[in-house]
Parts: C-alpha cells; structure tokens; sequence
C-alpha cells in the first residue's frame, strides 16, 4: 500500500469510526474505490488494526472518565462498601456491554473477515439499519440519563454491538439505536457508545495485529499501517469532540439520509456492474 493511500484510509477512518455511518463499511468502500483487494486478510485486519488508533483518541479524549471508572472498580474488587457509586456501576456496565462482542468476534471471526466482506452486505447495512436508526429516534423518549444506565441496558446495548459485524450498519449506529430504544437521551446513548467501543475495538485491533502479523505486513506493509492509525487517531479526537456537541442539539436524521444515499449509490454501481461485490 501508498502511503498517501494509508493516509486517505487513516481520514476515512477517522471521520466515520463514532458517527454511526459504518466505519468498517467506508473503508471497504474506499479500498474497493482505490483497487484495494477487500477480501485480502492482510487488507482486512489493516481495516482492524487501523481502528485502535481511533479508540486512542476516545481514551485520552475520555481520560477523566476511564481514569475514575477504573478506579471505582479496583476499589470495589475489595471493599463491599465502595459498590453501589455511579463510577463503579458504569465500570461494571461497560465490562457486561463488551463481552457479547467479544464472544461473537471470537467464534465467528472467521466468517465476519471471509462472507460478510461483500459490497452487498455494505449496502444492506447502510440502508437497511436506517430504518432502525429512524425508529429508534422517533420512538425513543429520552427521559434517561447516565446515573439510570443499569447492567440490563448495557447488556441488552451489548448485544446490538454485534449485529454491527455486518459492515455498513455500524457499531456506534447499532449502540445508540437500542440505547435511544431504551430511553436514554442522545448524549448518554451517544458517551455510552464510545465506552463500549474502547475494550471492544482495542481488543479486535490487536488480535488481528498479532495473529494477522504476516498477512499484513505482505500485502499492507507495517509502515502504510502506522500512517493510518496515526492519522485516525488525530481525525478521530476532532470527530469525538464534533459529534457529542452536535447530538445535544440535532437529531440522527442527516446520517439516515446519508446511509441511504451512499447504500443507494453502491446498490446502482454493483447493479450496473462498475464495481464487484468483492
């Protein structure tokens, strides 16, 4: 791989990891756009790897926050009466949110980088998912706040992340869609995402850079890899900042059109036969 095409991958990747437009799906996208072999598993565990830069950034972003949620939890490993505060209550509910992923990564990892590397399943999942996107905004009451999260919502939240395997309905689209379901406000849904997303996507990001070693440094090259995590962390710590204070005041209805926009237009290229599904 380029460099300056690292460097584009490291943009994309950056600008769509948090915004629930499938960040998986806009790289698959942009490599098939740029000749990329996308069923390559070099090419795909870079699409992974690339990602911890992203989560990097949601953690010194977020640092105040993991850094008291972390305490919360050593302290009530140990001592009964420091388990019942807000910071270890989010500890605990960011630890049961992540372990379906973990699960589903784990058992069908093999399937989620072989199948569902289709253009097809990108389009479906671009406008598919933003049917539930559009609901969940609708229908959601958003009378809840963070203190209300239990470790309920963040299992049932948990579980939506894995339908997110499927490229193009996207991660954070699939959290806040059952967090907005669950009555909790755009802001919570949008903070609670982002902490989910860290044990997750870290996890996921370095098993492939171990396992996927070779793979990736014969087809990618480590040098084009670190220039794309490198430039999504700094594209994603702007992108954090952007999109919590655009949720406070809009609502998800410019990402659904985008979607669907985008779905559409892929759905009109395979179709014509400019591009192949894989």
């Amino acid at each position: 791989m380029q460099i300056w095409e690292a460097i584009v991958l490291g943009v994309v990747e950056g600008v769509t990891e948090f915004l629930p437009v499938s960040s998986t799906g806009h790289l698959t996208i942009t490599e098939k756009l740029m000749g990329i072999p996308i069923d390559d598993k070099g090419v795909t565990a870079f699409t992974a790897v690339i990602q911890v830069g992203a989560i990097l950034a949601a953690v010194i972003y977020f640092r105040k926050d993991i850094i008291r949620f972390v305490v919360a939890l050593f302290k009530g490993a140990f001592k009964a009466d420091q388990r019942h505060g807000e910071d270890w209550r989010m500890a605990i509910n960011v630890i049961v949110g992540s372990i379906p992923i973990i699960i589903v990564g784990l058992l069908f990892k093999d399937y989620i980088e072989g199948v569902l590397r289709s253009m097809w399943f990108v389009a479906a999942g671009l406008v598919l998912w933003s049917i539930v996107m559009t609901l969940a905004d609708h229908l959601g009451k958003q009378e809840r706040g963070e203190a209300t999260v239990t470790w309920k919502d963040s299992l049932i939240i948990g579980l939506a992340q894995c339908i997110a395997v499927i490229p193009g309905v996207s991660r954070s689209g699939a959290t806040i869609s059952m967090s907005l379901f669950r009555g909790l406000d755009r802001v919570t849904a949008t903070r609670l995402s982002f902490f989910l997303g860290i044990p997750a996507l870290t996890a996921g990001g370095l098993l492939e850079a171990v396992t996927r070693a070779k793979e990736i440094g014969d087809t990618v090259g480590w040098a084009a890899t670190g220039v794309a995590t490198l430039i999504s962390f700094g594209v994603a710590y702007v992108s954090i900042a952007w999109l919590l204070k655009y949720v406070a005041g809009h609502t998800f209805a410019a990402f659904v059109y985008y979607r669907v926009a985008v779905g559409g237009i892929i759905v009109g290229l395979l179709w014509s036969g400019a591009i192949t599904a894989t």
